[in-house]
């Protein structure tokens, strides 16, 4: 099968994991797969505490290897910063951060990633929160080399929808997957949630869905219709909708998300669910709908990137390295360790980067690039 033709299978199997949580390491093998390499998984990363936390994977790092990194090079690793702060489901890889060459003379290469044969890590942002952000990465070895441009351009088209099955999964928070209709699990989301028919008419509204209808700042009833009060975002979930009663394939050209925006100035966002095919059919009783549509109030999302700090500041790239590496690491003596380069060179692009940022300690540099990475940092 061509990638071509993989590419609908593919994303109609992301779709039912996002009802179906069971459904995530066969969705991740096939992810891997189609990107090129040797294993695939979702997880978090914590820029302020170093944590990791695996949600889902497939065929990624052994276990050992796994507890290893937790256990002694979490906080050695000069790739997670940049990682998080990366923008939201752009791929990033190992060259995207640093040299290749600087890389290979770290010990994170050296003792973590080259005894498993693992030579670069392709990586998208799914999800942020202040600290750190939850991704989607397929880790290449030998027999794939780095990631080049087919590799980026393979992550652009299943990365958005990832991340929206992700969303969605966070917004239904599937507590029995033995039900036997999807509906049956709605009632009790925190989001609002409505089954609506090809011709956007509302089949079934969940209480949090009755509660935006009510207060009208987002939403409000019109022919049976939900109908957002921004209109231009209206036109858009109209579109989605009517797609979806083809499936998942007419959908897949569509945005992950519809920004709304209330009358209030609130922001919210909608994510619409196709439900014609697979593990999301609906039972007899809501045998209409074609799609389930999802609303909440967004949540702050930080888009700048690392670069951002490197133009502001006026940062070379070993500058910015450094930097990120102090915040990672904490200390020249570890980031000298972690770069693969000497304490007197650290010592000198630290200091540089002191002159430039006007910060005169290294706890100023984690509250500079803080107030990068989120909004609400003082």
């Amino acid at each position: 099968m061509s990638n071509v033709e993989r590419i609908p299978s593919l994303i109609g199997d992301i779709y039912d994991a996002a009802v179906d949580p069971s459904l995530w390491p066969s969705v991740l093998c096939k992810s891997r797969d189609f990107v090129g390499g040797s294993g695939a998984s979702v997880f978090s990363k914590d820029g302020n505490i170093k944590s990791l936390n695996v949600f889902h994977q497939c065929g990624s790092v052994d276990p050992h290897f796994t507890q290893l990194y937790l256990d002694q090079y979490v906080k050695l690793d000069p790739t997670t910063t940049a990682h998080v702060m990366s923008e939201i489901g752009q791929p990033i890889c190992t060259a995207d951060i640093m040299d290749i060459e600087d890389f290979r003379r770290t010990r994170i290469h050296q003792e973590w990633a080259r005894p498993q044969g693992l030579v670069d890590m392709v990586a998208a942002v799914l999800d942020r929160t202040a600290t750190g952000a939850t991704m989607f990465g397929v880790f290449r070895d030998h027999r794939h080399g780095p990631a080049d441009d087919d590799t980026r351009q393979r992550m652009r088209q299943i990365t958005p929808h990832i991340r929206r099955a992700m969303l969605i999964a966070k917004a239904i928070e599937m507590k029995a997957a033995e039900a036997d209709a999807l509906a049956e699990t709605l009632d009790g989301l925190s989001a609002g949630m409505f089954l609506v028919d090809r011709d956007g008419r509302m089949v079934h509204a969940n209480a949090s869905g009755q509660i935006l209808l009510d207060d009208g700042a987002a939403l409000s009833r019109a022919n049976g219709r939900i109908r957002p009060t921004d209109a231009a975002a209206g036109r858009t979930l109209k579109d989605i909708v009517a797609a979806a009663s083809h499936g998942d394939k007419a959908v897949s050209a569509k945005g992950i998300a519809v920004p709304l925006t209330g009358r209030d100035g609130e922001r919210y966002a909608a994510h619409v669910l196709p439900l014609t095919a697979g593990a999301r059919r609906l039972g007899h009783a809501n045998y209409a709908a074609v799609a389930a549509v999802f609303v909440r109030k967004a949540e702050i999302e930080a888009p700048l990137a690392p670069e951002i700090i490197a133009r502001h500041y006026q940062l070379t790239p070993m500058e910015l390295r450094v930097l990120l590496a102090i915040v990672d690491i904490g200390g020249v003596r570890e980031t000298s360790e972690a770069l693969g380069i000497g304490e007197s060179t650290v010592k000198t692009h630290l200091h540089r980067v002191y002159g430039k940022t006007g910060a005169g300690r290294q706890a100023d540099l984690v509250k500079l690039v803080a107030s990068f990475s989120s909004p609400l940092a003082s």
